[in-house]
């Protein structure tokens, strides 16, 4: 596989403008298309410079959803609705108990959407990591944060940048059920695993926990302040 190019940006520098605010906003239970709604209008006036960023952070109803790569046979096979949307990835579920963060964040020039994945990766393995699960890390060739041995999934990432702002985002399993991760292939990966905090730690960890660490995490990697690292444990082909 072809290592990953440089990113444009040097490492410690943001590619966000720092002289802007960046807001966090909790909204708690959320429709989603109510909600991608709301992020295209949130992304167009943060285009107009009408806002600062924002970090959204949330949960949707049971919903699931299916990104432009999405092929028939990832599709839902228990008869429950699935919304195509304009992110990149595949398949995924959305429900309670998933803490969901879409950050509208408009990057410096040039846009760099791999270096912004590659951040928002890092800022979640941190807090992941920070919650006692010190092997999560990447897999090569697959997007999210993952955990070793047997792998699986614990943070799933789709994305999209429009006039230089960032929509859709990130969701990390917290207490959700995985029950409707069955009936799809998640994110098309069909020889790996689903997981959540509580599941790995034998605790109850609630969406609310992570929210603060997360928004912390992510506005050091926008920042330039976290680093990205290699935390890659495998390597699989697209």
């Amino acid at each position: 596989m072809t290592p990953p190019r440089l990113p444009f940006m040097a490492p410690d520098q943001p590619i966000r403008h720092l002289e802007v605010p960046l807001e966090t906003q909790i909204l708690g239970m959320v429709d989603y298309q109510e909600m991608w709604d709301r992020q295209a209008e949130l992304a167009l006036a943060r285009a107009h410079n009408e806002i600062p960023d924002q970090l959204l952070f949330l949960e949707h109803p049971s919903t699931y959803t299916a990104g432009k790569r999405t092929q028939p046979e990832d599709r839902p096979t228990n008869g429950l609705p699935c919304i195509d949307v304009d992110r990149g990835g595949r398949i995924t579920w959305h429900g309670p108990g998933q803490l969901v963060c879409y950050p509208i964040i408009k990057l410096v020039e040039p846009v760099d959407v791999v270096d912004y994945v590659r951040r928002v990766e890092e800022a979640i393995i941190q807090v992941v990591r920070s919650f006692g699960l010190s092997q999560a890390g990447r897999i090569d060739g697959r997007s999210g944060v993952w955990l070793p041995a047997p792998e699986r999934k614990i943070a799933a990432l789709g994305i999209r940048v429009t006039r230089g702002v960032t929509m859709h985002g990130l969701a990390i399993n917290c207490d959700n059920t995985l029950e409707y991760y069955n009936h799809i292939v998640p994110c098309g990966i069909d020889d790996a695993g689903v997981t959540t905090l509580s599941a790995e730690l034998e605790r109850d960890v609630q969406p609310n926990e992570v929210i603060q660490p997360l928004a912390q995490a992510l506005a050091a990697a926008f920042s330039g302040e976290l680093v990205v690292a290699d935390h890659s444990f495998a390597s699989r082909g697209i």
